[in-house]
């Protein structure tokens, strides 16, 4: 069934409906919001004492609320695939984001990201809240250019921000932009996301929820995966912005109070964890030194064979002919040289100092399409903590990352890969802990708080 048809089906869902007006007298149905804090690690709220981290709003949500001690991500743990897993309740393999952007070896599509909602193969929350009659609102979720959501300010970016902001006012909701800015200043347009930019996404988010009271509202936040980025997990200024957006996390919450009283329900998540890298596996290179790739007088690929599609600390082998067992032959050697530590300091004898291999899985065929990710690879090549992928395409294959840095998209199953659920508000337990569940679990929890259904979900409501 296509994504148009399973629209059809959730509109029977419109209000009147008999499963509707016994949802609605359950007393079920209340308004949730759903906040995004990009690459929040569970221990930073549930050990924040140990960290010396002051995050009482975050830390209220365990105490008020349910909470998961971690939540097992998607692969790749990237930003795109995760949030459209969070409101989809599938994995990228069925929802079809399958990475921060799409597969481009000739870089043709000038480094565009999954922005369009049209990509998306499933129906979202949006759409199963939409089809019910129930109002929509979204501050710069991933992957919301287009999407079915009544009052929306999309995440796109292009290049300056000036033009960018151009852009935004012609793909969010008509008029929404100038009306929300005529009221609380200027939105930051573009890839902007310092902990300022978020203060100001914030005072968005709160004149969505108090002058369009929508019954579902996405909001995201990015500052702390960037400072995460710039200077590691753990780092001084990471937790310095963590305990900024703590107080944006208040405030969000003292908004969703005036507007609806008590009867609302609050989620806070997160995409994905981070992990440290200090050395950076150029796949791309290998697979040249395998004569997959050739290069044009510029350096340039000029055409291949096979391909690194890179998330971090994974990434997907595509084969031009996935039929083409020599080449796939070439393809497993040239990654069975990087599985073995002697490869890495035979490569560069300062690179590492223990035993680490820069490769510490590849799956193919039945254990590939478990995962759940990049259905069209050939091999997805899982890297060891502490190593990340690069983008030469020749030279020496493993070398040390110019700036150490925090990093992600590493196979899902490390306790550092795992990102955060937080649900407080009507009907919801407190002091409830979940333990550990399934980043595809939160959709379908969520729809149990709009009274709204989703019929592919392969997760489950956890309340």
């Amino acid at each position: 069934m296509t994504r148009r048809s399973w629209l059809a089906v959730l509109a029977l869902l419109l209000p009147g409906s008999a499963w509707d007006q016994a949802s609605r007298a359950q007393g079920a149905r209340v308004p949730v919001i759903l906040l995004s804090i990009d690459g929040l690690k569970p221990d930073y709220v549930l050990e924040a004492g140990t960290h010396g981290l002051k995050v009482p709003h975050l830390r209220a949500l365990v105490a008020e609320g349910t909470y998961a001690t971690g939540v097992t991500g998607v692969s790749p743990t990237v930003t795109y695939p995760s949030h459209t897993t969070l409101v989809t309740g599938v994995s990228p393999a069925v929802h079809g984001i399958l990475n921060n952007g799409p597969f481009d070896p000739l870089t043709q599509n000038a480094n565009g990201w999954y922005w369009y909602a049209e990509d998306i193969k499933v129906p979202t929350l949006w759409d199963a809240a939409g089809a019910a009659g129930l109002v929509t609102a979204n501050v710069d979720w991933p992957v919301t250019v287009g999407a079915r959501i009544r009052h929306n300010i999309v995440q796109y970016w292009h290049g300056a921000p000036a033009q960018d902001h151009k852009l935004l006012r012609a793909l969010s909701t008509p008029g929404l932009l100038d009306e929300a800015e005529r009221d609380v200043g200027a939105y930051p347009a573009g890839y902007q996301y310092t902990l300022a930019d978020d203060r100001a996404r914030a005072r968005f988010v709160a004149w969505m929820i108090e002058k369009k009271r929508p019954d579902f509202l996405t909001a995201y936040f990015s500052s702390l995966d960037e400072e995460q980025h710039h200077t590691a997990p753990y780092s001084k200024a990471t937790l310095e912005t963590l305990e900024g957006l703590d107080a944006l996390v208040g405030q969000l919450r003292a908004a969703a109070e005036r507007a609806y009283g008590r009867r609302y329900v609050m989620s806070v998540v997160s995409d994905h964890g981070h992990i440290t890298a200090t050395r950076d596996v150029h796949l791309n290179a290998a697979l040249h030194d395998a004569g997959l790739i050739d290069l044009d007088p510029q350096g340039k690929i000029a055409a291949w064979q096979a391909y690194a599609w890179s998330a971090g600390g994974s990434a997907a082998i595509v084969l031009k002919a996935p039929q083409d067992e020599t080449v796939r032959a070439k393809v497993r050697a040239a990654l069975q040289q990087l599985t073995t530590p002697q490869s890495v300091r035979a490569e560069r004898r300062d690179v590492s100092a223990d035993d680490v291999p820069a490769i510490v899985r590849v799956a193919e065929g039945a254990e590939l399409q478990a995962l759940g990710g990049f259905p069209t690879a050939s091999f997805v090549v899982g890297l060891s903590p502490g190593f990340k992928t690069g983008s030469a395409l020749s030279g020496t294959v493993v070398r040390p990352s110019g700036a150490p840095g925090g990093t992600h998209g590493y196979l899902p199953g490390p306790r550092d890969m795992e990102s955060s659920f937080f649900i407080v508000g009507d009907g919801v337990p407190a002091g409830r802990n979940l333990g550990k569940i399934d980043m595809r679990d939160v959709a379908p929890t969520l729809a149990g708080k709009l009274g709204v259904t989703l019929p592919l979900a392969e997760g489950h409501n956890r309340l």
